[in-house]
């Protein structure tokens, strides 16, 4: 073996290939107590491992998940933030965002744990009410961001909310 593919194998970093045509890559890292990138909730396509503690997933075109970035240093937390973000196609407009590649429509992005917290229990309200995150209408993700924005509390998405996007969604299709 030579080149790239041995580097690989003897278990060294390898720098992420661009993400095939119409995927976003999105990198992950966990250094504990440091760095942490995760993704709350949405279905990725496929993984890849870059090392020990970096892996990059990918996502298919118009998937919709929550992307939490934390960072801290010696003194406590110095970094929060939660974006819900939904993958383009390729020549879609986009807004770029640390770790996607190449970019994303963003729905909605808050910043500070007291805002990632209360949009973390949105999603964990939403969840317990049945419904994936990831299908929930990007336009309530929109409202939520406006709303938190404005320093004004969001509607609660409910079923019937959900129902009445499932079926404007299959009317317009």
């Amino acid at each position: 073996m030579t080149g790239a593919a041995a580097i690989h194998a003897r278990g060294e970093p390898t720098s992420a290939a661009p993400p095939p045509p119409d995927l976003t890559e999105v990198e992950l890292t966990w250094i504990e107590k440091r760095t942490e990138n995760w993704i709350r909730f949405g279905r990725n396509v496929g993984e890849q491992i870059l090392d020990r503690r970096r892996r990059v997933l990918r996502f298919a075109p118009d998937s919709v998940f929550g992307f939490v970035r934390w960072a801290a240093n010696d003194y406590g937390t110095v970094a929060s933030h939660l974006d819900v973000l939904r993958t383009v196609r390729a020549g879609e407009p986009q807004q770029t965002v640390p770790f996607v590649r190449p970019g994303a429509d963003i729905l909605l992005k808050v910043e500070g744990w007291p805002k990632v917290e209360r949009v973390l229990q949105m999603i964990d309200a939403i969840e317990a009410i049945g419904i994936d995150p990831g299908e929930v209408s990007p336009d309530h993700w929109r409202h939520v961001h406006n709303r938190m924005a404005a320093d004004e509390k969001p509607r609660t998405y409910t079923a019937q909310h959900h129902k009445a996007f499932l079926l404007r969604r299959r009317a317009g299709s």
